[in-house]
């Protein structure tokens, strides 16, 4: 009798528990997370948007099949423009992606090495990072340098830097966050810096070389590198929550369409995007998808294994102290338990 009246005390603690847990979870996620698995890749699209989502683009491309694009939303939620599906949008850290292709062609070319550190090609940064002369382009390529993050400084996205210059400034005589290789911190100014050393190897901008040796090599031709290469318009809205204003001619970086950036994730993952020995290279260095944030644009760039399946997904708005994030990460992953359904 003792052992059943412990058990019941379990029991109603465990319960307990659980309701009083529950209480702090965002029900937004809760409800977007235990709905019905939808039928269709659209009907999910839809969700999304009941969910709080002003506008969402979604690429698919899997092997055997048309590759699709699904819409929800809005393009422009103030013109009532609906969502577009060539709609160029901020592809944020997706651009790691592109970069890290590029330095893996430059070390087989030869005009790079892996081994090679910061301060031979920058050494005036020599006394301003920390370990500047042990930090090797693998490390920053794999974010194991050490160097601070430019965008984790006091307040960074309430006014972003414009230049490189600017945003170097920003962690310069900053103490290093680890010992070079000891650690693991993601870090933009890793890939800030890779971009800058390329300039200097190539003799012309970087992004140049991503044109020639990635975009053109892929007839992508809604890929660019500024809001200034575009017309304005064509660019998805974006917004953060409790910023009425519409941040979509923030300068941020890369600008692309779902469907380029899913022709290029196939290229990188089936290996046709690389030259006879770079695609080692690149399988030593780094990974084979992305995620990206800024403010009002974040996107999920994934290829999955087991469907052969590549999918992009691009949101707005976003919400760094919400859970806007989570939310996209559910929608997301609802849409590939979708495809991997008999219906599908």
């Amino acid at each position: 009798m003792a052992k059943k009246n412990i058990l019941r005390i379990i029991r109603i603690a465990l319960l307990t528990g659980t309701i009083v847990s529950l209480y702090y979870v965002p029900w937004i996620l809760v409800k977007a997370w235990i709905m019905p698995l939808p039928d269709t890749v659209q009907e999910q699209l839809e969700e999304a948007i009941d969910h709080g989502f002003e506008g969402i683009v979604v690429y698919i491309d899997q092997a055997g099949m048309t590759p699709e694009i699904y819409t929800a939303g809005y393009h422009d939620k103030a013109k009532k423009i609906p969502a577009r599906p060539n709609a160029l949008f901020k592809i944020a850290s997706i651009n790691k992606l592109y970069i890290a292709v590029a330095i893996a062609k430059l070390v087989k070319n030869g005009r790079l090495s892996l081994d090679q550190t910061l301060a031979e090609f920058c050494p005036e940064l020599l006394g301003r990072i920390e370990n500047a002369d042990k930090i090797t382009l693998r490390m920053m390529v794999q974010h194991r340098s050490g160097i601070p993050n430019y965008t984790n400084t006091h307040n960074y996205w309430a006014a972003p830097k414009e230049n490189n210059h600017e945003k170097l400034e920003l962690v310069l005589d900053l103490p290093a966050s680890f010992e070079p290789d000891k650690g693991y911190e993601y870090s933009n100014t890793n890939y800030l810096l890779l971009s800058e050393i390329m300039d200097k190897v190539l003799g012309y901008d970087d992004f140049l070389f991503i044109q020639e040796e990635i975009l053109n090599r892929l007839n992508l031709k809604n890929t660019f590198k500024s809001l200034s290469q575009v017309n304005i318009d064509d660019v998805m809205s974006g917004y953060h929550v409790g910023h009425p204003i519409d941040l979509k001619t923030d300068e941020v970086g890369m600008i692309a369409s779902a469907e380029d950036v899913g022709i290029f994730l196939r290229a990188l993952n089936d290996g046709s995007l690389f030259d006879e020995g770079e695609q080692e290279i690149y399988s030593s260095i780094y990974v084979y998808d992305h995620t990206g944030l800024v403010p009002g644009y974040q996107n999920i760039a994934q290829y999955h294994k087991e469907i052969d399946a590549i999918v992009i997904q691009f949101t707005s708005p976003t919400n760094f102290e919400g859970y806007n994030w989570n939310l996209s990460e559910i929608v997301y992953n609802r849409i590939v338990k979708i495809i991997k359904t008999p219906k599908y």
